[in-house]
């Protein structure tokens, strides 16, 4: 797989250390998130993303990506926003930056290949070398679906995944979840950025930032009792899935509000929007909200309504897993 441009060569600058559980995280960086003390989340939107076809525009897709980043970061110009991103130390020690996209609704519903290509472009802009940029998904079809092929070559953008990497064998434990983590996260990548994509889901609710993590394990299937509860928020809590998962730009530029994980062209809306954030409670609280005001344009009873609310959003945020906020008072909600 060839990038979509060639290897930009800029070189990287002095950059804060970003880490979920860090004093030093981007956000805590930021004037308006010190001020504030709230957990900041930006929703950028376009309402001419999509053509009259209902075509993405790729050339759009860049822009809102660097709208959003500017936003969250307080930086007007590219390079310097993702600078507030990704720590220089990892780009000067050629360490991998993971990007976890999500394909399991197939291609009509799936991270859209734009967005991720948008990204890898930023990063090889900071110093980020070709290779060390690794796009993956749970299994081959999966990541085929984002528009990915298979790829190991340094010479350009990898990707691959999690059941072609392999898995640890010693498995991690956290509350009720036991599993094995596979070695793209545990062993490749220095830090991942969460790319999913906004969906409803027939069991959880809503699928987006942590929910994404049933992509880095072996067998996903056992994590889905009681709506996925606490499962998604104890995984999450995995120090490997915790520490190395730092940030997400989520992707909904095109989202199910029902009938989900799956894509029913019948329930397809274009919210045309990109929400980017560190805490990843407040992330799947805001898309939460988001598809409950769309379910309540379209006529559906609300989750709660239906019997799948996503308590496991409540869960990630109580005193024992401490994965950040889901009150409103406390996220700093930003739309541009």
């Amino acid at each position: 797989m060839n990038n979509r441009r060639d290897f930009l060569k800029t070189a990287a600058a002095g950059a804060v250390l970003l880490s979920s559980n860090s004093k030093l995280g981007v956000a805590a960086t930021l004037d308006q998130h010190t001020q504030t003390g709230k957990s900041k989340v930006v929703i950028a939107r376009d309402a001419a993303l999509h053509d009259a076809s209902g075509q993405l525009d790729e050339k759009r897709v860049q822009a809102l990506l660097d709208r959003a980043i500017a936003a969250y970061t307080g930086r007007d110009k590219p390079i310097e926003a993702w600078k507030r991103i990704v720590p220089a130390n990892l780009v000067s020690a050629d360490k991998v930056i993971g990007l976890k996209v999500n394909g399991l609704g197939g291609k009509g519903i799936c991270t859209h290949r734009a967005l991720t290509l948008a990204i890898a472009e930023r990063l090889q802009q900071i110093g980020v070398k070709p290779g060390n940029i690794l796009v993956w998904d749970q299994n081959a079809h999966f990541l085929e679906a984002c528009g990915f092929a298979i790829n190991t070559d340094r010479s350009h953008i990898r990707s691959y995944p999690s059941d072609q990497a392999g898995f640890e064998e010693q498995p991690m434990t956290w509350g009720t979840v036991k599993v094995k983590l596979t070695k793209i996260l545990s062993r490749e990548c220095a830090m991942v950025i969460g790319l999913p994509i906004l969906k409803d889901h027939s069991m959880a609710g809503v699928t987006f930032a942590m929910k994404n993590m049933y992509g880095v394990v072996e067998r996903p299937n056992e994590l889905h009792a009681n709506g996925c509860n606490p499962s998604v928020a104890d995984l999450n809590c995995i120090p490997t899935i915790r520490e190395k998962v730092r940030f997400t730009i989520g992707d909904a530029m095109s989202s199910v509000y029902d009938g989900g994980p799956g894509f029913h062209p019948e329930r397809l809306w274009q919210p045309n929007a990109l929400i980017v954030g560190e805490d990843r409670v407040a992330l799947d609280h805001t898309a939460w909200q988001m598809i409950e005001r769309k379910r309540a344009d379209a006529g559906v009873p609300t989750l709660e309504a239906a019997g799948r609310p996503p308590r496991y959003i409540v869960t990630a945020a109580d005193k024992t897993h401490n994965l950040g906020t889901n009150d409103p008072q406390r996220i700093h909600l930003l739309e541009v």
